[in-house]
């Protein structure tokens, strides 16, 4: 599956420098993993994981070949055009919302750097304020989305007749300034409108974007953005610099930072935990590769992630825990020790699970 995150804050606020991070990030994944030319505003970058490369030295030992490691991916999409006014057209207005539709969640940048020298469109710098503005500019493009529909008249489908209240009931909640997550809760509910795609519907995530000196200074925490939650700080401007970097070059510099690791790999991991997502990994002398499924997925489901006809003709999953794997130090040593199991198709997925899948003709 093809998890994208779309990446929103008003002009200044360091959405373009943090995309551009990305960007970088997106070609050197193409150097050893080419994919489709894909849209300007799209970037595709690996999803960390430092279990591939560990699996990657396993399969070596065990065959004497050092098999490509091919990661799960994640899409970001920079949603131009956020600025008071977007719902009307105001600046790049419809071309923001037909990208902010698309996505899965949403990172709203907010500003909470000073700088003279980068000037804030709304004068002064203010979180508050500016993640005010963007969610009212979400809320009346919904509300223009509701506008749009029609009481289902003279119809006796109960979900039809369900769908309308719900839109209503919606408006009258959204006039309030309560996004629909939180105005609705109820999934069935959520299920009804899910054609709508209403933006107030979507995750979000507040990417804080500080200074160099605040990110080193405060140890991830930050009394300020406690209000923003879920939230990561992150400094698009070491980011930038990061991406500047090769690998082993990168992690040195964020050690002489005092940071565990870079802000966009917290993005991908808060994303992934937001969503419900887990990984499972694959390893032999092809490749080692990570596939990304949702938390509660069948073996057979998981088998057709890889190919549909996987879970059509599912007979068997072959499957150990990463852990035990690397505890065992080999397959064979896994499998003596009784770690390796035989599973069926109730089995549901842990992250982490290597597995084998065994499939019918």
């Amino acid at each position: 599956m093809n998890l994208s995150v779309g990446i929103v804050g008003l002009p200044n606020a360091g959405k373009s420098t943090l995309f551009n991070a990305l960007l970088k990030k997106q070609a050197a994944l193409a150097a050893n993993y080419p994919f489709a030319t894909i849209e300007p505003n799209v970037g595709i970058v690996p999803v960390p994981d430092p279990r591939l490369n560990t699996l990657v030295s396993i399969v070596k030992n065990e065959t004497g070949v050092i098999p490509p490691i091919v990661p799960a991916t994640i899409e970001f999409v920079d949603i131009a055009g956020l600025v008071a006014g977007a719902h009307k057209g105001e600046g790049l207005g419809n071309k923001f919302l037909s990208h902010i539709r698309e996505v899965d969640i949403v990172v709203n940048v907010l500003r909470f750097f000073e700088d003279s020298d980068v000037i804030h469109t709304e004068g002064t710098v203010d979180p508050i304020r500016d993640k005010g503005i963007i969610e009212t500019e979400l809320i009346l493009a919904d509300l223009q989305t509701l506008e749009k529909q029609r009481e289902p008249k003279g119809v006796t489908d109960k979900d039809a007749q369900k769908r309308w209240e719900i839109i209503q009931r919606l408006t009258i909640q959204l006039n309030n300034g309560k996004p629909a997550k939180e105005a609705l809760s109820d999934v069935d509910e959520q299920a009804l409108i899910a054609d709508l795609h209403l933006l107030t519907m979507k995750p979000v995530l507040y990417a804080c974007n500080v200074s160099e000196d605040t990110l080193m200074s405060v140890n991830g925490k930050l009394p300020e953005t406690a209000q923003f939650s879920p939230h990561i700080l992150v400094s698009a401007k070491i980011e930038s610099e990061l991406s500047n970097l090769p690998d082993e070059e990168q992690r040195e510099y964020l050690q002489s930072l005092g940071l565990a690791e870079s802000g966009l790999n917290q993005i991908i991991k808060t994303a992934y935990d937001m969503l419900g997502l887990i990984s499972f990994l694959t390893a032999g002398e092809k490749e080692v590769r990570a596939w990304t499924i949702t938390k509660g997925t069948k073996a057979p489901q998981a088998a057709g992630t890889i190919h549909s006809d996987f879970e059509k003709k599912f007979i068997k999953a072959d499957v150990m825990s990463f852990d035990d794997l690397v505890a065992c130090g080999s397959r064979v040593k896994a499998k003596e020790r009784g770690k390796l199991r035989i599973e069926g198709r109730e089995y549901v997925m842990k992250d982490g699970d290597v597995v084998e899948f065994k499939i019918g003709s």
